[in-house]
């Protein structure tokens, strides 16, 4: 059994954050309707590389889409966010808790990605001089470079 952090329904299906994924569910006739028989999707936290979010108005639905690496989502707003598989749909009774998903979702990319750290100077340097045994730069090229790593 899979262990849920948090799960919420929207219209037409709902959201599992789990540890490391998130699950799109899909359920009832207007799902089928829009999304056929496509059934759960699962979403790697590590592989996400945006999430759109549009709040509920006193007319309109909200959603939030999920773009990872590889995946097509539709670019064209509330109505194609209806037909777009990595989308949910919520009203504004449901807003709240949509709300607090995005942000648990936000925190654990975040701190997925404070694990990994950004290249230093020295790094930068011992690259930019493979590069220019190879001959791949000159060494003005590098030593521009050098030059403004090193802060000089």
């Amino acid at each position: 059994m899979d262990n849920i952090l948090m799960s919420v329904k929207g219209i037409y299906g709902g959201i599992e954050l789990l540890q490391d994924r998130v699950r799109i569910k899909r359920k009832g006739f207007g799902s089928l309707m829009l999304q056929g028989f496509k059934g759960d999707k699962e979403i790697l936290i590590s592989q996400l590389s945006a999430i759109q979010f549009k709040k509920a108005g006193m007319l309109t639905n909200g959603y939030i889409q999920f773009s990872f690496l590889g995946g097509h989502e539709t670019k064209g707003g509330l109505l194609d966010a209806t037909r777009d598989e990595n989308t949910v749909m919520f009203n504004t009774k449901q807003q709240k808790e949509f709300i607090e998903l995005k942000e648990r979702i936000d925190q654990m990319i975040a701190s997925s990605r404070a694990g990994t750290k950004a290249p230093s100077n020295l790094d930068e340097l011992e690259k930019l001089a493979a590069l220019k045994d190879k001959g791949i730069i000159t060494e003005e090229e590098f030593a521009q470079k050098k030059k403004q790593l090193l802060g000089l």
